[in-house]
């Protein structure tokens, strides 16, 4: 069974190893992935490619997660995007700022297989 068959995940991380992770995790399912290395690169496939739904990295160059987050959010076209954030930060204090620039959901590094795939079931529109 294939339960992301048709659906489109922007997987987002300055890390090419974590990319290659969720996109062979993800593409077992039957998602389409695609992949940007900063907020920069995913905000304009957001808008080029419109995908279903969006994981996140908090820690990237440029353009953090939190910051890209709050700017989809901003968007009239993009706010109800679900956008799950991954990050190797895992205080209170983390989790609240992610809340705040409005993330659907806050995985911690090192990423769960199983509930990386709960988080994109949930989530994945």
């Amino acid at each position: 069974m294939q339960p992301l068959a048709g659906k489109t995940i922007l997987i987002v991380d300055d890390s090419q190893t974590i990319r290659a992770a969720a996109d062979s995790l993800l593409s077992g399912l039957g998602a389409h992935t695609e992949q940007a290395a900063d907020g920069y690169e995913a905000l304009a496939l957001i808008q080029h490619n419109r995908p279903d739904m969006v994981l996140m990295d908090v820690m990237m160059p440029r353009l953090d997660g939190y910051q890209t987050c709050a700017l989809i959010r901003s968007s009239a076209e993009f706010n109800d995007l679900p956008v799950v954030m991954l990050s190797s930060k895992d205080s209170l204090q983390d989790k609240v700022r992610g809340k705040v620039a409005g993330s659907n959901e806050y995985l911690v590094k090192p990423l769960d297989p199983a509930l990386l795939i709960e988080a994109v079931l949930r989530h994945a529109r």
